[in-house]
């Protein structure tokens, strides 16, 4: 028994002996530096004659130095060349005729110190002296003691390639990876780890996510898949491995991924697509396999990949040398680690990104990236519950209506109604109003979409005139066209780099037919044509307005297909790189021709309804020059009430649910736009 305690208690020794050791203090490379520069600053300090601090010394002029040469009071001479000094060191029975006190205050080697005018003059000056008998001793010369410089340009070159290779390496170093070790981390995953209860922790949830009901949803069963596998498993299932956040900018893909890592209770590492992108070669696809493998070491856990872009662009078949092919490797690298021969059991990826066109088709296969969540521009439903979450710390006007906002947010994104939000305070507060009332949103809708108002901009009275009638044109052939936007107000107070803007609240269409972009157009041109007949003559405010109709209709011809000479043919064609057009020069002419036709059809109907008009269109002009600014409800007393009711007001008088929650059904337009200006 004694024999099997022998081992254990040595193991018990051991173990104290290797805590002691780990409990020694450890060298701190400061107080290295610190030792290092007070010694060379001793030796800078204490640098020359060694002797100086215990022996007496006195400056003199040359002319005195020769006389206590000439006197005899020398025992030695030592000079200088390089300080040009010259030092007599003085006989001991002379010390106090020269410095007037004993060898016990002066020391044993006392001497005098004089600036000579040359070598050459000393040298004569002091083998006349000997030739007499004045001076027994010789004439000696020495180099300046410059052991200190010596020492320091031998070591300066070499400490200063030591400090920038330390400064190199903690700039390379990962953050707080630095020191000595920096160098090392380059390849180093950069994620950043948010966990219950960790420095990191999300404070997003769920309810901050409003408008994206589907795609919540969607989210929400991830986290219901690591929080309860078994659920799914004993069905047969398999937990998906990835899922691809895809939507325009600012729609809440990155919100839902906080909301995520603030609903999930396992650990959540989250960075961008461009960490991994490196100038060292290799160090992208490190990164990668360093930020899996921390994964499968906390697994069950979720990566998320922002802005996945950055590194999963679709591969070239020439791919070009350089960081062409570091990005394809760290790609490769991906692609091998998201579902290669290894097994990443646990781990579940998502990615973000505005541009799902442009990534690599083996990223998006099923097995990487098992779900594509569509996270679109919010509709009027879903627009209100976002209005609700973003007004929550604004102190409104109780009359606010948020059904209003929504009405005149088409398009808007929910990073662009809580910059909305934002602005709308920011007015109210440089008026000094205690809360934020409609007029305030309005003027912030208006500011976004508009730019800011130019009042002080000098026109004169004649140019006035014309933009008032051409925005006119645009208000009366809106108005009395059946699938035109809704008017919501016209103003010729220049806004931005417009002179003048028609306000137009475009409906929310899953699809839009030929007959509504038609409309469009024409409504689009009223303001050129509304020129041409009531001025005499065509002015450059309608460039704006051509651009738009133009790209339209080269959009119905050579893409949709709504050309009676190009029927049912699309030419769009999805390689950005491609520079050769799909369509031979015979199709190219005839696009040209056919929307030069379209266009002429149109602003021919343009003109032929305004003329119809004409005694409103002067009076709406006429209004327009007065007060500046006109609403919806003046243009109503001048033409009436208009027949058609759009479909934003139908989804208007519809009840809505209060819960963001119960959108969940919501239709989304494919291609909604912000309020228009012309």
């Amino acid at each position: 028994m004694a024999d099997q305690n022998k081992p254990q208690n040595g193991g018990t020794s051991n173990n104290k002996n290797r805590n002691n050791k780990n409990k020694m203090p450890r060298v701190n490379l400061t107080w290295i530096y610190v030792i290092i520069a007070v010694a060379l600053g001793y030796l800078f300090f204490a640098g020359g004659d060694m002797d100086s601090s215990s022996t007496a010394s006195k400056n003199v002029t040359y002319t005195e130095f020769k006389q206590y040469v000439e006197q005899g009071y020398a025992n030695k001479i030592v000079a200088s060349k390089d300080e040009g000094t010259v030092k007599m060191y003085v006989k001991p029975e002379h010390i106090r005729d020269v410095f007037k006190a004993g060898v016990e205050q002066t020391g044993k080697q006392p001497f005098v110190q004089a600036e000579f005018p040359s070598a050459d003059k000393l040298d004569d000056f002091v083998t006349a002296q000997q030739e007499l008998g004045n001076f027994k001793g010789e004439l000696s010369y020495k180099r300046t003691n410059d052991t200190f410089m010596q020492v320091f340009w031998n070591i300066f070159p070499l400490l200063a390639i030591i400090f920038v290779w330390i400064f190199i390496m903690r700039r390379m170093g990962s953050g707080g990876m630095g020191g000595m070790g920096g160098i090392f981390n380059v390849g180093r995953s950069r994620a950043q780890l948010v966990e219950k209860g960790g420095e990191n922790e999300s404070k997003i949830t769920f309810k901050d996510v409003a408008g994206q009901a589907s795609a919540k949803q969607e989210v929400q069963e991830i986290v219901e898949f690591l929080k309860n596998p078994q659920k799914f498993t004993d069905l047969g299932g398999k937990i998906p491995k990835g899922a691809l956040l895809v939507g325009p900018p600012g729609t809440g893909k990155t919100l839902l991924a906080k909301a995520v890592a603030g609903e999930a209770d396992v650990p959540f590492f989250s960075m961008s697509g461009s960490d991994f992108v490196e100038m060292f070669v290799g160090v992208g696809a490190s990164r990668v396999r360093d930020l899996f493998r921390q994964a499968k070491e906390k697994a069950p856990c979720i990566i998320f990949i922002d802005e996945i872009d950055a590194v999963g662009r679709a591969r070239a078949n020439n791919a070009m040398m350089g960081g062409n092919d570091e990005r394809e490797s760290t790609l490769n690298q991906l692609l091998t680690e998201m579902d290669g021969f290894g097994t990443n059991s646990g781990v579940i990826i998502m990615a973000a990104t505005n541009r799902a066109d442009i990534l690599d088709k083996a990223l998006l296969r099923a097995g990487r990236f098992d779900r594509q969540i569509h996270v679109d521009l919010p509709d009027l439903n879903e627009r209100k519950a976002v209005f609700k979450v973003h007004l929550k710390p604004i102190k409104v006007d109780q009359a606010l209506d948020i059904d209003l906002l929504a009405r005149q947010t088409p398009g808007f994104s929910g990073a662009d109604i809580a910059n909305v939000c934002n602005e709308a305070a920011l007015i109210a507060a440089r008026h000094g109003k205690q809360s934020v009332g409609k007029e305030d949103f309005i003027a912030a809708v208006d500011r976004i979409v508009g730019g800011l108002e130019k009042k002080t901009k000098v026109m004169t009275e004649e140019e006035k005139r014309t933009i008032a009638l051409h925005e006119a044109g645009h208000a009366t052939i809106s108005w009395n066209l059946q699938y035109a936007n809704p008017l919501i107000k016209v103003t010729i107070v220049p806004r931005g780099r417009a002179l003048g803007a028609a306000w137009y609240l475009p409906e929310e269409r899953q699809i839009t037919t030929r007959e509504q972009m038609l409309d469009e157009m024409c409504a689009t041109l009223g303001g050129r044509a509304a020129e041409e007949l009531f001025t005499g003559h065509i002015s450059s405010g309608a460039m704006n307005d051509l651009e738009r109709v133009t790209k339209q209709a080269y959009g119905m011809i050579a893409y949709m297909g709504m050309s009676d000479a190009l029927p049912n043919l699309c030419y769009y064609n999805q390689n950005e790189y491609a520079w050769q057009r799909p369509y031979s020069e015979a199709t190219a002419k005839l696009i040209d021709e056919e929307v030069k036709r379209m266009i002429a059809e149109q602003y021919e109907r343009a003109k032929q309804l305004l003329l119809e008009k004409q005694e409103g269109h002067h009076a709406l002009a006429d209004l327009l020059v007065e007060r500046e600014v006109i609403y919806a409800e003046d243009v109503e007393k001048i033409f009436g009430k208009r027949p058609w009711v759009s479909r934003t007001e139908e989804l208007l008088t519809e009840e809505t649910p209060e819960e963001p929650e119960s959108t969940e059904n919501s239709e989304t337009p494919d291609n909604p736009e912000k309020p228009e200006i012309h």
